[in-house]
């Protein structure tokens, strides 16, 4: 067998994997996926025989083809249930039955702090009172170092009277888990409101800066919080 050959061989193999690697573990990723969301989720399928879902007459895995209805009766359930969770809500009854969970749920030794934390972190994101106002510009975690971060809230009480300025909360998250991060108090003159929302803010930050506003103003310097 010539040289060439061998060698043209070798770039062909070499061509045809690069081609088709990316699809195989695509392919083998989505069937990994399938089987792990509906190994924890066939019970929606209480309905039909074992045997008609799973593999060795009922007693081994769900067979793959299952899979993607089992995912969609999943999708239907959990959105079904969403909805009626929120319209229940709307009345009394709902709301004082949604307190007496919330309330058991933050008794619950350990369970509370997960749930007590993740709260938090879902009324920061999703716009109440205590939710992020405003993206900003800040210098952290030194002069020069610009950090994106969010106000949370205006000082006021005894740090506002002692420090004797005007000082806001503002919160840096850390990157690309914005859940974590820092809680610095700045003088409302050492902070620079940019013009992109939260949520853009926010998409910012969990892409490692890869996706940006539209829209995205020019560097500022510090200076007073402007519109």
């Amino acid at each position: 067998m010539s040289k060439s050959l061998v060698t043209s061989w070798r770039r062909s193999f070499l061509a045809g994997l690069a081609i088709t690697l990316p699809a195989i573990i695509s392919i083998l990723a989505v069937v990994w996926l399938l089987k792990t969301v509906a190994g924890m989720t066939d019970v929606l399928l209480f309905f039909l025989p074992k045997n008609w879902t799973h593999a060795e007459n009922g007693t081994g895995d769900l067979l793959w083809y299952w899979s993607p209805i089992v995912m969609v009766l999943s999708l239907v359930v959990a959105t079904t249930f969403i909805m009626l969770v929120g319209f229940v809500t709307r009345y009394y009854i709902g709301r004082r039955m949604l307190r007496v969970a919330d309330e058991l749920m933050l008794n619950v030794p350990l369970l509370n702090k997960f749930y007590g934390a993740i709260k938090q972190i879902n009324q920061a994101f999703t716009g109440s009172k205590n939710s992020f106002k405003t993206v900003v510009l800040v210098e952290f975690p030194g002069p020069g170092n610009y950090s994106v971060a969010f106000i949370t809230n205006e000082v006021q009480g005894e740090i506002r009277n002692k420090s004797g300025q005007e000082l806001v909360s503002v919160f840096i998250p850390t990157t690309p888990n914005p859940t974590s991060g820092f809680l610095i108090l700045v003088p409302v003159e050492k902070v620079t409101k940019l013009d992109m929302s939260v949520a853009d803010g926010i998409k910012y930050i969990v892409s490692l800066g890869a996706i940006s506003p539209e829209a995205t103003p020019p560097l500022p310097q510090p200076g007073q919080l402007h519109d």
